[in-house]
């Protein structure tokens, strides 16, 4: 006999598929940004399939991408060989958080406790009691937020690769001499984690 919660969630994705299909309407569930081959951002809707731009500097789908007919890519090519490359690249923006994240190594099982501090195109940062060496490959659960993910209150299930850690002193005065890490983390991908 399958697992209740297993169970609730076949049900959950079989109703937001019908939804699709019957009703032509689609609440969305949106994949983390790629890079296609032209340079671009994309997401795709992991129910419906249906692809969108993304714009990291708004944070924001722009247009649906129409697969339809292939895109001339020689006036591409030629205007961006004939631009001059900047020399100063602003930061990516950045999602300010102060959401809580649970993290482990991959697939071992020790779950550490951690809060998110913020969300970029090159990944989260976030703050924890476990130093993680750069390279581990990690699992992380939080609250993706509405910008990324196209839902609100979306809980999901990261994979990751850690590419920076710093220990520091935790900054406040009763727990001056607690150590924490710093870890910064690519996002490679994520799934959605639907709950009864």
């Amino acid at each position: 006999m399958g697992c209740p919660v297993m169970l609730a969630g076949i049900i959950t994705m079989a109703q937001k598929l019908l939804d699709v299909l019957m009703l032509g309407r689609c609440s969305h569930e949106f994949s983390w940004p790629r890079r296609a081959a032209d340079g671009d951002y994309y997401q795709v809707c992991l129910i419906c399939a249906t692809e969108y731009k993304y714009d990291w500097k708004t944070m924001r789908r722009t247009e649906r991408v129409d697969r339809g007919a292939p895109e001339s890519t020689t006036t591409t090519r030629r205007s961006r060989s004939h631009s001059k490359k900047p020399t100063w690249v602003p930061r990516a923006r950045r999602l300010k958080l102060d959401t809580p994240v649970r993290y482990r190594v991959k697939n071992l099982g020790s779950w550490f406790e951690g809060i998110l501090q913020n969300l970029s195109q090159s990944g989260v940062l976030l703050q924890g009691p476990q130093h993680l060496p750069e390279n581990t490959l990690v699992e992380m659960v939080f609250e993706m937020p509405e910008e990324i993910s196209g839902q609100k209150n979306s809980s999901v299930l990261c994979q990751g690769r850690i590419t920076r850690a710093k220990e520091t002193k935790d900054a406040k005065p009763a727990q001056a001499t607690a150590e924490t890490t710093v870890l910064a983390a690519s996002i490679l991908d994520y799934k959605f984690l639907h709950h009864s």
